[in-house]
């Protein structure tokens, strides 16, 4: 049995309170090689999903903003067309050392992750989200902290302080956070209209 079939079985078997404790909520300040290590992550999607398939691949979440302190996963969104090639992208990026965390086919989303072993992580995470090509809140936000680094400080502060309560609660340290990023989208969406809108 390989490494990976067998860190997906145990991986699977772990209840959620199990994983958590695996895989900590973990802060680190911001590392100028995280815009490499998408780049680099990139070119290797561009290479396995037909370029015909692909809307746009782009960086988002904490680690695409410069300065920002973030948990160290790259966050990616591969917007892919016509919308019943998400599903159908599956097994490409499987291939790729990617394993589906979760699906949504009412809406056509996919959600993988690399970098996660039974024994905690292994080098580099990756969450790559996989949907139809639309005009996505996460891309105004992202934009949003980099043009605005007070509103960006105040978001780390929050990240930190619900890291301190929910180290080991992605769920709460995640919910902790769904009321400013909404405010902080909208706003985003007010200044920077049609910004993300596909070509």
């Amino acid at each position: 049995m390989s490494r990976r079939v067998s860190d997906e079985a145990a991986l699977s078997a772990m209840s959620l309170e199990e994983l958590w404790r695996l895989f900590p909520v973990i802060l680190s300040d911001s590392r100028p090689e995280w815009a490499e290590i998408y780049r680099r992550e990139k070119k290797m999607l561009e290479s396995v999903v037909p370029v015909s398939r692909i809307g746009r691949l782009s960086h988002f979440g904490s680690t695409s903003v410069p300065g920002l302190a973030a948990k160290p996963t790259i966050d990616i969104l591969l917007e892919v067309r016509p919308d019943s090639f998400v599903l159908e992208a599956l097994p490409l990026l499987e291939k790729c050392g990617y394993r589906e965390m979760h699906r949504d086919e009412a809406r056509m989303r996919l959600v993988l992750v690399k970098g996660y072993a039974a024994d905690g992580f292994r080098g580099q995470a990756f969450h790559l989200h996989v949907r139809p090509c639309r005009d996505w809140d996460e891309l105004y936000f992202r934009d949003y902290l980099a043009a605005h680094p007070d509103e960006a400080e105040r978001y780390v502060a929050l990240k930190r302080s619900l890291k301190e309560k929910f180290e080991f609660n992605r769920d709460a340290y995640t919910e902790g956070k769904t009321e400013l990023i909404a405010a902080m989208t909208r706003r985003a969406r007010k200044e920077m209209p049609g910004r993300h809108i596909p070509a």
